[in-house]
């Protein structure tokens, strides 16, 4: 049965209908890292393709190729093979052209001292920008302030990272795209350090399988869900406050308005506020008794 780290990095490469530019991609990936001083494999999970790609893949030599029987998502695929790698370093990227790839030696490189480092694009390429660029950064935003740092890229697919930290977290992956922004959102809220590295994004080659809508609410809910996984305080503890700061001064002008008489709904604002102070220290107290009395240390 194969073992972890033998090999310096394994490049898992999720594929879904990507027929046409494989082999390309595959072999500027291969050259990239025959040429650095890695030992490396790449993992190649062909997630149901049903456009040819399955029937490619099999005579592309150098790669490891796992199938799924069906398409369950690309989270899915990478589990699948982050789990099945033997690499100290798992790199995860994508077939589709969009990212640098021949950057991935650097990219390793740069997790000496370091647990996860990610290529933060310096622009946005993908379909429907007028909705995605506000609505990335909002997450963006939302994100840094549940995990208390700045993140520039929060859902590239092009990033680097140790694969024994990481292995602690796959079981939280969900299957759609949003599962590089729980990566991210895991390593982040229990103290690994997180790099961020400028790159270029291209245009994508062949059909995009983002829905902006879908994958949009897939991703703000994930990022509220593994907040309230790891610090629910940052969720619960400023709802309450509003509510009680409303409460607090919608009686005041009861008493004043009202001659100390208390409206029905400023009991109602109230209560709501001890409702969510109370729901946020008892989600709390369940995470940290919850919590793993061990884990992998930080680089």
């Amino acid at each position: 049965v194969p073992t972890a780290d033998q090999f310096d990095v394994s490049v898992v490469l999720p594929v879904y209908n990507e027929r046409g530019h494989l082999r390309t991609e595959i072999d500027r990936i291969q050259a990239a890292l025959e040429a650095s001083q890695y030992t490396f494999e790449i993992i190649v999970v062909d997630d149901g393709s049903d456009d040819g790609s399955e029937q490619d893949l099999p005579g592309i030599p150098g790669i490891r190729l796992i199938r799924h029987g069906t398409n369950r998502g690309s989270g899915t695929a990478r589990r699948t093979g982050t789990t099945a790698a033997r690499g100290r370093i798992v790199v995860w990227t994508d077939v589709d052209m969009t990212y640098p790839n021949e950057l991935i030696p650097a990219l390793v490189a740069q997790t000496d001292g370091c647990d996860h480092v990610v290529g933060a694009r310096r622009t946005e390429e993908g379909t429907k920008r007028f909705f995605r660029v506000p609505a990335k950064w909002f997450i963006r935003r939302l994100a840094g302030y549940l995990t208390d740092t700045d993140i520039p890229d929060l859902n590239s697919g092009l990033r680097a990272f140790r694969r024994d930290v990481a292995m602690q977290y796959v079981h939280h992956l969900p299957a759609g795209f949003s599962c590089v922004t729980t990566l991210t959102m895991s390593f982040l809220s229990n103290g690994y350090q997180v790099r961020y590295t400028p790159i270029d994004y291209f245009p994508r080659a062949g059909t995009s399988k983002f829905h902006w809508w879908r994958d949009t609410k897939r991703y703000l809910l994930q990022v509220v869900r593994m907040s309230l996984s790891y610090n629910p305080l940052k969720v619960f503890m400023p709802v309450g406050l509003a509510l009680l700061f409303v409460g607090s001064g919608k009686l005041v002008y009861d008493w004043v308005d009202k001659d100390f008489r208390l409206a029905a709904n400023t009991l109602l604002i109230l209560l709501a506020s001890l409702q969510a102070i109370s729901v946020g220290l008892l989600a709390d107290l369940v995470v940290r008794a919850t919590k793993p009395a061990s884990q992998v240390p930080p680089a």
